[in-house]
């Protein structure tokens, strides 16, 4: 069945030509999440809140810790970007029960654009929240700031080059004869959004990404931060360092799925390049800790501890789950290695819970 994007694109590709990856990975995403219904087993993927309470536990308390880093403001406003199904937020709240006065400070903003995600997120916190918003230019910006975005930068949109004989193109999206969608190369492109090593050394054939969306929001949270202090916390999977390679994929009922087919019906994707929002943050006037790995992050903050803890109260079988859950977190097969996190705080900050080694 032809969904009205899809029609959308066939038309503005007959009229215009072949549009670029960008515009079609953004507005695919835009479609799919207003639907809802992505997040959780009955959905197609599932995110590390969801499959331990011990996530947004260990998120709020190591937020905690940080409030009284930057000299426990009164109020501070505390940000997540994309939070799902208001999950990890919920978690991360009823953690905070000993730690009341951080509780008491807390002014909370979601950024969520999708209408059925705010009615699920609202179910879930409540009057907690302050209020909700398209983009972080909204939310007020006179007061510190604590952010958290779990796996929101990986579905920002990514602008696609591929390396032909006579240099870079940028790559676009066609239609085939039979009316399907298809990736094409496109105008030659300088390309200068490249790092310089894969600008410069990438072979012929090779496909870059460089996202744009990702860069302007970290470059905008490095701008408060030195303006009004706080600390952003981000966690996603992708590279340390910049590189050339295609990592744009689809995922639908928890299996991969045809980038290009059934377009809105999956979760678009790619991974995260951590050195580009290091380099985003710094030059807004922030300073930047990691990435590290996500596994190690989560042992050094005690998530096997407070997973012993839960298990101690549980049925037998509770107890597996409980156990299989955090495995799936810190395992190095699993999320534990792929998954990485990284901050950006204010200036002089000290090296903040987890990131003690990679200081």
């Amino acid at each position: 069945m032809t969904s009205s994007l899809e029609e959308r694109l066939r038309a503005r590709i007959a009229a215009e030509g072949p549009v670029p990856v960008e515009t079609v990975m953004a507005e695919a995403n835009t479609a799919y999440y207003a639907r809802g219904t992505a997040i959780g087993a009955a959905g197609d993927f599932i995110t590390a809140p969801e499959i331990s309470q011990v996530f947004g536990e260990i998120i709020g308390l190591w937020l905690a810790v940080v409030w009284q880093m930057i000299g426990a403001p009164r109020p501070v406003t505390l940000v997540e970007c994309g939070p799902g199904r208001g999950t990890l937020m919920a978690d991360a709240l009823r953690a905070l029960a000993p730690v009341p006065a951080f509780r008491a400070a807390l002014d909370l903003h979601l950024i969520e654009t999708s209408p059925t995600l705010r009615a699920c997120q609202r179910a879930a916190l409540g009057d907690a929240v302050t209020a909700w918003h398209d983009t972080l230019e909204t939310v007020p910006a006179d007061r510190p700031l604590l952010l958290v975005a779990n796996e929101f930068l990986d579905a920002l949109p990514v602008r696609q080059y591929v390396r032909a004989p006579d240099g870079w193109r940028l790559r676009r999206v066609g239609l085939e004869t039979t009316g399907g969608f298809a990736f094409v190369a496109g105008e030659p492109s300088a390309a200068d959004d490249l790092a310089v090593w894969v600008r410069d050394r990438a072979p012929v054939g090779a496909v870059a990404e460089v996202c744009p969306a990702a860069r302007e929001v970290m470059a905008s949270v490095g701008r408060r931060l030195a303006r009004s202090g706080g600390v952003a916390l981000v966690i996603d999977y992708g590279h340390a360092v910049s590189a050339a390679g295609e990592t744009l994929q689809a995922v639908r009922a928890h299996r991969f799925h045809t980038v290009l087919d059934a377009l809105g019906t999956a979760d678009l994707t790619t991974h995260v390049d951590f050195q580009a929002l290091g380099e985003a943050a710094r030059a807004a006037g922030a300073m930047v800790q990691g990435p590290v790995e996500q596994g190690p992050w989560l042992r050094a903050l005690g998530v096997e501890a407070r997973a012993a803890m839960l298990r101690r109260t549980a049925s037998d079988a509770q107890a597996a789950s409980i156990q299989a859950a955090v495995r799936r977190l810190i395992d190095p097969g699993e999320m534990g290695r792929l998954f990485r996190v990284f901050a950006a705080t204010e200036p002089g900050m000290a090296a903040l819970p987890g990131f003690e080694e990679a200081a």
